[in-house]
């Protein structure tokens, strides 16, 4: 996919995103919505994976550590063909395999299950050793949350990849500012966030997490960088995309409703029509 193609799904994504939430009348909205144009880039662009192989031994890995903003990665799983789109309207119903927080036993092409912060950037560290040892090419990527940043644990597995020279691991951080009950700055500042990362010996690049020309020539900047780990710190906007739900973190976790839905579907077409 070229550029313009890539903004057509993100825009896509964001529309399924929210067809979902308010379908399922329970999800994570604007978490979602702001990583968008991240995974369309990952999912059509960059990852080495092929969807028909869920488990293909060789291919790159995709762990989401912030689970709750799962809707983007179903979507994204959805359209480049791993199981029918059709069945994204079954999020968060009973007996779906597309459940509130990814499950690693109910949906092939998800690679580790995820609720609770912290956990995911542990998880990717080991795949990453664990990719080293079988002598194997493919690369390790893992999208994290502020939120996540505020757990000890992360930090531990930053340092661990730092002493491991891990460079087959590429960390995303979704940096909105914004967590479930406010602005990160004032409940747990993270900032200099890059400074932090630098301290732990990792490879470092700032990005706008909304211009995917950006996303994909960093991406590829950063699977060349050898000996030591790299992190992708991107500026997002939660509720891209949706004018109500930009920034706004009582969206984090509230669907809306019928009305709602109407108007974010129709202010994503008229962003539609302006790609075209």
């Amino acid at each position: 996919m070229d550029v313009k193609e890539l903004k057509l799904m993100a825009n896509t994504i964001r529309q399924d995103i929210i067809r979902m939430v308010s379908n399922a009348n329970s999800g994570h909205p604007a978490g979602a919505l702001g990583m968008a144009d991240i995974f369309a880039a990952l999912y059509f662009k960059v990852l080495n994976h092929n969807p028909k192989k869920p488990d293909w031994v060789d291919r790159d890995r995709l762990v989401l550590s912030n689970g709750h903003i799962c809707a983007v990665r179903y979507s994204s799983m959805a359209r480049s063909g791993y199981f029918p789109v059709s069945e994204l309207l079954t999020f968060r119903k009973l007996n779906s395999r597309l459940q509130g927080h990814p499950s690693y036993n109910d949906l092939s092409g998800v690679e580790s299950s995820s609720g609770s912060l912290g956990q995911g950037i542990s998880v990717s560290v080991g795949m990453a050793i664990a990719s080293r040892l079988d002598k194997k090419k493919n690369y390790v990527f893992c999208v994290s949350s502020d939120g996540d940043l505020n757990e000890g644990s992360s930090w531990e597995a930053i340092n661990a990849a730092a002493k491991w020279k891990l460079d087959n691991l590429i960390v995303i951080v979704d940096r909105n500012y914004i967590q479930i009950s406010g602005k990160t700055e004032e409940i747990w500042p993270l900032d200099p966030l890059d400074k932090k990362f630098e301290s732990f010996n990792w490879k470092v690049y700032n990005i706008d997490g909304h211009n995917i020309k950006e996303i994909i020539s960093t991406l590829k900047k950063a699977k060349k960088e050898k000996g030591k780990p790299k992190v992708i710190i991107a500026r997002t906007i939660i509720g891209k995309g949706v004018s109500y739900m930009e920034n706004n973190h009582e969206w984090h976790g509230k669907p809306p409703n019928e009305e709602e839905a109407k108007k974010a579907i129709a202010e994503l077409d008229e962003k539609r029509k302006k790609i075209i």
